[in-house]
């Protein structure tokens, strides 16, 4: 449900969904469930043209009984995220007979909640 939801965003937009598949056809090990990513076309920087940039959203799901990330799990996907130059990390969260709900997880581990939700992924996928 994640990805059908990410994807009526995405189809409005120029950003590409990959799935990691495991061995199996099931979920592939690792933190990142999904990868949004588009070109960048902004000004590029110095030593680079045009469109030879990256965007990049990392995303995590968790369906079912699955319990929400831990803080070991935010560590992982912001040092994932910093390895790869991604802008943001997205967890899509679904439960049986509910919408599913977004949350962004926050650049730096707070005394808070890492993750805040999102209502509208338009924020992210712009």
């Amino acid at each position: 449900m994640t990805k059908v939801r990410i994807r009526r965003v995405v189809a409005r937009t120029r950003w590409q969904l990959v799935t990691f598949v495991g061995g199996r056809g099931g979920e592939s090990v690792g933190v990142v469930d999904l990868l949004a990513i588009r070109k960048d076309h902004s000004p590029p920087h110095q030593g680079m043209k045009r469109g030879d940039a990256l965007h990049i959203v990392l995303i995590q799901v968790k369906g079912g009984s699955a319990a929400m990330p831990t803080v070991e799990d935010g560590i992982r996907l912001r040092a994932v995220a910093k390895r790869h130059g991604a802008e943001q990390s997205l967890l899509g969260v679904w439960k049986k007979g509910k919408a599913v709900e977004f949350f962004r997880l926050q650049p730096k581990a707070s005394a808070g909640d890492d993750w805040i939700e999102i209502t509208n992924l338009d924020e992210i996928f712009h």
